[in-house]
Order: C-alpha cells, then structure tokens, then sequence
C-alpha cells in the first residue's frame, strides 16, 4: 500500500513481469498525467497491455470495493497474469468505433465523466460575478433581518423591491396595478416618486423601476414590522430586495438567490444543464455549444465574384436541385457558370496543396 502511495506521488504507473497473451515477461513504466501512445507490429500485444492487463487490474480493483452482497451480481474478475502493478487508480477504457462524425459527442460524453462534472460544478461549484468579480452570496429571510438591523440601525432607509430592470416601455399599466395594491411611491431610474393616475415614462428608453414597500428608521423595537415588509418586498420582487439608505442614497441589494453583492446581478441556483454544451441553457448563444462558427470568407468571395465576372455573389441566386443547381437570377449561361465554378474550385484546391 505505502509502494502504491509512492508510485502515485512519483508520477507512474509501473507493471512488472506482465505475462497476459502475447506478453513474454515485460517489465514497463508509464508517466501519469501525460498522453503515453502504445505502438507495435500485430500481434505484438499493445491491447494485450492496456486493455487486458492495466485496464483489467484497475476494473478488478475498483470492483473489490464494492460489498460482498454487490459482487454476487457483478461476479468474480480474474486477475491478469502479472506480478505486480502500482500507481494504478481507477480507469476508463473506450472501445475504437467508426461511427458518422458528431460534433457533440467528445471523450467526455462517450465515458460519461461529462455528466458527473456538470454535477459536480452545480452542487459544489462557488458562483462569481462576471461584473465585479465577486464571489455571489444568497440570504435567507432571517439573515436579511439581522444585516439590516446591524447595517442601518438608526438610520432612514427604504425597502425597494425591484419590477423591471433596465427593459423600454411606459409601464402605464403596471403603475396602476402597483397602486391598486396600495403602494404609493416608486424609484424610477434612481429617483423616488409618487404613483398618480396615468403615470407612463418614456417607452423607447431602458428604464429600472422599484416599488418602495416601506421607509422606516430602523430600530429594534419596530422589528415585527420590518420583518413583514422584507418578506412583502422579497415576494414582490421575487426573491430579490433592495435597500436604500435615504440619508447617503446607497444601495444595497439582498437575494434568496445567488447574487452580487456589489452590482446586484443575480442568478438562479446553478443546475446540471446550466454546464451542458448541449443544452440550449448552457450551450454559447453564438456557436450553440458547437466551438465553430461558420462565416463568409469575404476575399474569396470577391475572387469567386470576379471568376463569374459579376459585382458581387448576392446578385447570383443559386438553389442546390438533387440533378445540380439551377440558376434563378443573374445573365451568365448555365454551361458557361458551371465551367466558372470548376476552375475556381480546382484553382483553390490547388493553392491548398501548395
């Protein structure tokens, strides 16, 4: 066991007198966390190495942990004829297929280490800010309590809860929902105003608008009634509340979700598909999850213009038929097009080669 431990920490994977199949005796020692390629005439017992006596040892290993009541159903695994082998930890072995090539299918979703990695990142991942770089934190209601009470005790403040962030429109008709509630003051863009009838802003700019649930000097003895208004703005604003310090007019933001202290930025909890390139919720809203994105090579498509002796391709209009394409716009022949494209296709074939 101490040997193994050794093994691991210097960084190999030692296998001394492997006798499996066509292996006569061999003694040999693998680096650990690099790319190690096994090679050798047919017959000469490269899968005989990995597969049959490296991957088997570290399969029955791993089995060997399982309970006695678990490997009934897994049966007895033989170990492979060798004398010895350290620095071994669990392996993955993956079977050589030809199969159509897919972009969406790597090592990682073949041995489905994918998976256990988007878990891994959901449950035990720390979330930052992408604005301030600050680590995201998340409150309950409680807690709330107790930084507000410690934060603004003696001091004016507001409790905002946020409706509309940074989104164009008048709101007309949300005012008047807001004041059919019987709230009477909202922060538009920063500034406190009273709800009257028909209130509208501009509908062609951004604009943040917060519905003020209470203002208060905090104290202890009005705790009942700060306690009710934190959950009242919490639920208005959807797990999300802000408090505005009427005295210096800073902002503090709180969450029952994850969120920037600083920004107020805020996220839903992280889930497993949130860390998948194949969900549409994780995958980059540019390449959708794929690494490539195909554009026009503008030079090429001057020369290929020019080939065709047009201004530009837009002016040529061609529909890929099962016979071949078929021309909808433009004044150049259809043999005379067709000879156009071949020398062009072969003209950059050849200065690939080159």
């Amino acid at each position: 066991m101490i040997k193994d431990k050794q093994a691991l920490e210097g960084g190999r994977i030692s296998i001394l007198g492997a006798r499996v199949h066509n292996l006569k005796n061999i003694d040999v020692e693998i680096p650990r966390n690099k790319l190690t390629v096994i090679t050798g005439m047919s017959g000469s017992g490269k899968s005989s190495l990995a597969f049959d006596t490296i991957f088997a040892e570290g399969q029955r290993r791993y089995v060997e942990t399982f309970s006695a009541y678990a490997r009934n159903f897994l049966g007895n695994m033989e170990r492979p004829d060798v004398d010895k082998i350290t620095g071994l930890s669990p392996v993955i072995s993956i079977e050589q297929k030809t199969t159509n090539k897919n972009p969406r299918s790597t090592v990682g979703t073949t041995t489905e280490i994918y998976d256990y990695l988007r878990l891994l990142y959901a449950r035990a991942g720390v979330a930052y800010s992408y604005l301030s770089s600050e680590e995201m934190v998340k409150y309950t209601e409680e807690q709330i309590l107790d930084l507000i009470l410690k934060d603004y005790k003696g001091k004016k403040i507001y409790l905002l809860a946020p409706l509309v962030r940074s989104r164009k429109g008048h709101y007309r008709e949300l005012f008047e929902q807001i004041r059919k509630k019987g709230y009477l003051y909202v922060r538009v863009d920063g500034e406190v105003r009273e709800i009257t009838h028909g209130m509208k802003l501009d509908r062609y700019k951004n604009h943040d608008v917060e519905v003020v649930i209470d203002k208060l000097v905090v104290a202890e003895k009005d705790d009942r009634r700060l306690k009710q208004s934190v959950a009242t703005a919490m639920r208005q604003g959807d797990g999300l509340m802000m408090i505005l310090d009427a005295q210096s007019e800073s902002i503090r933001h709180y969450s029952k979700r994850l969120m920037c202290p600083v920004t107020g930025l805020s996220y839903r909890e992280p889930a497993p598909h949130n860390f998948s390139f194949n969900s549409p919720q994780g995958a980059c809203p540019k390449c959708k999850g794929l690494g490539v994105v195909n554009q026009i090579d503008v030079d090429k498509e001057q020369d290929l213009a020019a080939a065709f002796g047009i201004r530009s391709i837009p002016t040529l209009l061609m529909i890929p038929m099962k016979e071949e394409p078929r021309i909808m716009q433009g004044a150049m022949p259809k043999d005379q097009l067709k000879k156009a494209i071949d020398e062009f296709l072969l003209k950059q074939n050849n200065e690939a080669k080159q």
